[in-house]
């Protein structure tokens, strides 16, 4: 599969979908995601809130942490849905922790009415910390 091949509206529902079933009882600012594998898999992610808030977990990571479960390494795009009078891109970690995966890869960020922002992590994340930036990449275990 290539990024020609992306289907943003069948994204744009999973990841409306997934937002349904968020779990916002704090803030009430519900996000989903959909983050589209290079082999064409789909996987989804909701925000998880926790009382004590810094426990909470964002949209974008859970769908990465389902795909990395999931043995998928290769990403061609992210759908992000949002609340709100305007797009939501990733938080500071989410664009981190995307950015370790496929920093060039297209998002896109749906907003209730019906704004959009399209770019891609490395704009949204210039000059992120990397593996190239690791003094010993040895000491993590190998690759």
């Amino acid at each position: 599969m290539s990024a020609n091949d992306i289907d943003w509206e069948a994204l744009r529902a999973t990841a409306e979908t997934a937002r349904a079933r968020a779990y916002a009882p704090y803030s009430g600012f519900e996000v989903g995601a959909a983050l589209l594998a290079e082999d064409g898999r789909v996987f989804a992610g909701a925000n998880v809130e926790n009382a004590s808030y810094g426990l909470s977990s964002c949209a974008e990571r859970n769908a990465l942490g389902a795909a990395v479960t999931a043995g998928a390494r290769r990403f061609l795009a992210i759908v992000i849905v949002t609340p709100g009078p305007g797009p939501t891109s990733p938080c500071g970690m989410c664009r981190q922790v995307l950015s370790e995966f496929a920093p060039s890869f297209p998002l896109r960020c749906h907003a209730d009415d019906g704004t959009l922002l399209e770019s891609t992590v490395a704009e949204l994340l210039p000059s992120a910390f990397g593996p190239e930036n690791l003094l010993d990449r040895g000491a993590r275990g190998g690759d």
